[in-house]
């Protein structure tokens, strides 16, 4: 694979950081279209256009509408083939293990030196893995948010997309009319949302989500 002619999605809520990122890797990525997304939701609307093919995805796991790892979740569920590399103000350890247990193809913390992130991203496009040099990979042991995130791969890109309004407050009739279906939709899919989470309602719906939040990091 030659890198050239390549389409990669910067997927962060950052302006400035985004325009750092395509700034610093014009240079070694020179004949690559950049695409850019400041949300999860921006994101999905990439992805469900179907006349373009991505090569890969640079996700910031904080984004509004994104809920830690949830995005990262959707992506390596719904979108198997498309490589992530998960780019963080995160450098923990235990964040780590979880990006990579979750199907990132790489960690890049946000601190690293934009010639670090020029080869993260050449070996990644190379189909191997990187991480950083002090990473350790700690098993990732069955626990709450372990198994919220085996529930969350199980809803459809609809029913994810649902659930992210919900955490937004939205009621269903603004969901509906949104997403330009009937009411009675919206509230199919809640059904739906609820039994593959296990919960009651969209109070624990929106609860269990947000086990997969992390703590805010300031840049």
């Amino acid at each position: 694979m030659k890198l050239e002619n390549l389409d990669i999605i910067i997927a962060d809520d950052h302006p400035l950081f985004r325009n750092a990122l395509r700034h610093a890797l014009s240079g070694p990525f020179s004949d690559t279209n950049w695409f850019e997304a400041d949300s999860a939701d921006a994101l999905q609307s990439l992805l469900e256009n179907k006349d373009q093919a991505y090569d890969l995805v640079m996700l910031d796991l904080q984004m509004p509408g994104s809920h830690g790892y949830s995005t990262l979740i959707h992506l390596r569920t719904h979108f198997p083939d498309l490589p992530v590399i998960v780019i963080s103000a995160h450098e923990d350890n235990m964040t780590i293990s979880r990006a990579m247990h979750y199907g990132s193809s790489g960690f890049i913390p946000k601190s690293a030196s934009m010639e670090t992130l020029a080869a993260a991203l050449t070996s990644v496009l190379y189909g191997d893995i990187w991480l950083p040099d002090h990473a350790e990979i700690q098993e990732i042991k069955e626990d709450a948010t372990d198994l919220m995130a085996s529930k969350l791969a199980d809803l459809t890109p609809q029913q994810y997309k649902v659930l992210q309004m919900f955490a937004e407050g939205l009621l269903n009739k603004q969901i509906a009319y949104d997403l330009g279906v009937s009411e009675a939709t919206i509230k199919a899919h809640a059904t739906a949302i609820f039994r593959k989470l296990g919960v009651r309602n969209r109070t624990q719906a929106v609860i269990s989500l947000q086990q997969l939040e992390m703590e805010k990091v300031e840049l």
